[in-house]
């Protein structure tokens, strides 16, 4: 008999099947053994009674998690629908043979089948194998998925290429200092930060690139919203007009994710009791204008032409009771906070790029880059690095490049602020942070 996943099994009333998983939750009543079985689609009760012996003495072993397989009659459910919201809950398992596939080897850390974990970050990260298999967990992933399938899709649709880009480099990506540093047989080589040069150069061969990969940031922080390995969604786009441009294709994709998110993942979204609010377009001010409302309106001065996560999320709050929007662009940063490659404003003390806020949280960065060999080169000086650390990067505007820009997009941010979670560490598989390099 072929093993049928749970989600089915409403379908199969009166039938005999095979259904295999982990034991969330074992209930003995009286001399009835109850259990809850999980497989990737569902939970489903099974109810093993004492005159089918062998069943019922295997039954007898069994403790959460471990691995069975059991063959039994599809059943309406006694009393019809259980209290659980469950597809299944109609249903149920009467079972006639259980194999034990694996067992649990030691104590559990914790309840895998309670509804919300109540453990402290820490204790939750060092048991990670163990967490991911609590269904308020998993659920976080399934956003995840769906997230990652979406921005594929978007960009492919907007006909980008998607490329791979090298992360062991020979120089630091931008210049900057927070890089990772390794050996390279005789020499050594650095971690990339951002794929930035090489989405720049696949403008020049393809004019439209995108990319799902890794970047690392040798940061110290100890925060809620930084760790040191993530998964940046990138993109570059040649012939364009302006860096407003850039925002409007970063507005479709971010409208895309979230369309999807609500399509295909309601169930999860209500676990996390999640609202979503996406106008048409998203609100975009300059940043000096952010910093006269976060004055005005809540008596925040910042030091400098610079917004801090305080000013964020306060912007984030006025973006929402303005505009009923959980999404608003900080335009036109100091050309002092941002990169060479950034383009110049008219004013060249402000270049021509924003940051996107959602829900009060920077998610990415963007904005138009110089494209003129000349201009490039006097950028570079003009921050104090030196022309050689960037000869194999000029040549790719020796050979020509048009009017480019793009973004880089933080993925863990965004299950963060749709989910609602307080640390992005919760949201990545196995984090790495400072102090964290395990499991």
């Amino acid at each position: 008999m072929k093993r049928t996943l749970i989600v089915r099994i409403p379908e199969l009333v009166g039938e005999k099947v095979k259904i295999a998983g982990w034991i969330n939750v074992r209930r003995d009543h009286g001399k009835l053994i109850f259990i809850d079985l999980r497989d990737r689609s569902g939970v489903i009760q099974i109810v093993i009674i004492p005159d089918n012996e062998e069943a019922y003495q295997r039954a007898r072993e069994v403790r959460d998690e471990y691995v069975i397989e059991v063959e039994g009659l599809v059943k309406k459910r006694p009393g019809g629908q259980s209290t659980e919201k469950l597809e299944t809950s109609s249903v149920e398992i009467e079972v006639e043979k259980m194999k034990i596939i694996s067992r649990v080897e030691g104590e559990l850390s914790f309840e895998v089948s309670s509804k919300k974990l109540d453990v402290n970050i820490q204790t939750l990260l060092d048991n990670r194998n163990l967490s991911l298999r609590n269904k308020r967990v998993n659920d976080i992933f399934k956003i995840y998925s769906q997230i990652l399938k979406s921005y594929n899709d978007v960009m492919r649709e907007n006909d980008f290429l998607e490329i791979k880009s090298p992360k062991i480099l020979s120089t630091a990506s931008e210049g900057g200092a927070n890089f990772f540093k390794m050996e390279y047989f005789q020499g050594e080589a650095f971690l990339a930060q951002s794929p930035q040069f090489y989405k720049q150069a696949g403008v020049g061969a393809f004019e439209r690139v995108f990319e799902i990969g890794t970047v690392f940031r040798a940061e110290p922080h100890f925060t809620t919203r930084h760790v040191n390995e993530y998964t940046s969604f990138d993109a570059e786009m040649g012939f364009i007009e302006s860096y407003a441009d850039i925002m409007k294709q970063l507005t479709q994709v971010m409208k895309r994710i979230i369309r999807d998110i609500q399509k295909n993942c309601a169930s999860e979204l209500a676990e996390y009791e999640s609202e979503l609010f996406v106008p048409d377009e998203f609100p975009k001010i300059k940043l000096t204008e952010a910093l006269e409302i976060l004055k005005k309106e809540f008596g925040k001065e910042m030091e400098g032409i610079d917004i801090d996560p305080e000013g964020e999320r306060l912007i984030g709050e006025w973006a929402k009771k303005t505009y009923n929007s959980d999404f608003i662009f900080l335009t036109h940063y100091p050309s002092s906070i941002r990169p060479f490659y950034t383009m110049p404003s008219a004013d060249p003390q402000y270049t021509e790029s924003f940051d996107l806020i959602f829900k009060g949280v920077e998610i990415a960065t963007g904005g138009q880059r110089i494209h003129d060999y000349n201009q490039l080169v006097a950028s570079i000086q003009s921050h104090g690095l030196k022309l050689d650390d960037f000869k194999h990067y000029l040549e790719i505007f020796k050979l020509g490049i048009p009017p480019h820009g793009g973004w880089g997009l933080g993925s863990e941010r965004i299950v963060q602020k749709v989910l609602g979670i307080k640390n992005i560490k919760e949201v990545i598989l196995f984090p790495r942070d400072v102090k964290r390099l395990t499991p």
